[in-house]
């Protein structure tokens, strides 16, 4: 089997680039805006507003209503959580509630937003 050149690999890595950002933003696209209306429609069905951040950060101010779980003890915790309520995670700019938003999707819960810093509560 002949071996690849530099220039077939720069190729081939460029374009395995392509697709994934591709991919990734045709995803952002199909993703639905969270809407002041939508999440009060949310809240109103009863969806779980989950602070992830510390209880030191939480305890210093924190969205109306919030249940703080941290990042860190999610995947122990997630019995405590109703799979058939939307869950609308926040945390401090998005970081950590993208990650939770992950844990929680691959845990099998079905209706998961991103709400970014819990200031947009």
């Amino acid at each position: 089997m002949p071996s690849l050149s530099t220039s077939d690999l720069t190729l081939l890595a460029a374009l395995f680039i392509g697709v994934a950002w591709y991919l990734l933003m045709r995803r952002r696209a199909q993703a639905e805006p969270m809407t002041r209306q939508r999440l009060q429609e949310l809240r109103q069905q009863g969806a779980v507003v989950l602070d992830v951040r510390s209880p030191g950060e939480f305890a210093a101010g924190h969205a109306p209503g919030a249940r703080n779980i941290p990042l860190g003890d999610l995947k122990a915790r997630l019995g405590e959580l109703d799979r058939t309520r939307p869950v609308l995670a926040c945390c401090a700019s998005g970081m950590r509630s993208g990650s939770a938003c992950a844990i929680l999707r691959r845990a099998g819960f079905t209706e998961v937003h991103n709400l970014g810093p819990w200031t947009n509560l």
